[in-house]
């Protein structure tokens, strides 16, 4: 991603996650995050990992913050787009409704709206379009959640 014509965006806290971006528009000192690969935002995806870095604005940064490039178009409601590039604080646990990046069975990984059901886990996409994902007796591990969002700027309406 060409960091000249990227434009970042910014979770702001205690917001519904569609409401929350603020852009940041003159950037601060950048800071190189890793960059670990794609995540699914559709159907779970295999687990695969890049070795490659992404340079953000360092307000952007926490202790455990990477990125990863979103590939489908199940959170676009939540102004995620299929290209984009989040930025994740790594945690293990997420609050209902919270938008995480959610393992399954150690093995797919996906980008949805975690909530912890009395039959189970609802993977919730933020598309209308598309249905949830229900599990019942799989083992799903949060990586953590979204807190921005690093975008073409040709991509920014």
């Amino acid at each position: 991603m060409d960091i000249a014509t990227c434009q970042f965006l910014q979770r702001l806290p205690n917001l519904p996650i569609a409401d929350s971006w603020e852009p940041i528009d003159t950037p601060d000192a950048l800071v190189d995050i890793p960059l670990l690969g794609h995540v699914s935002a559709g159907m779970p995806i295999e687990a695969c990992l890049d070795n490659a870095t992404l340079q953000v604005p360092s307000r952007m940064v926490r202790r455990n913050t990477y990125a990863l490039k979103v590939c489908g178009n199940s959170m676009i409601d939540c102004n995620i787009f299929d290209g984009d590039v989040i930025i994740i604080e790594r945690q293990e646990s997420a609050e209902n409704g919270e938008t995480a990046v959610v393992m399954i069975n150690d093995q797919e990984v996906t980008l949805k709206k975690l909530y912890i059901e009395k039959n189970g886990v609802r993977l919730q996409p933020a598309n209308e379009t598309m249905p949830p994902i229900y599990l019942k007796n799989s083992d799903i591990r949060v990586l953590g959640l979204v807190m921005g969002v690093a975008r073409q700027a040709e991509l920014v309406a």
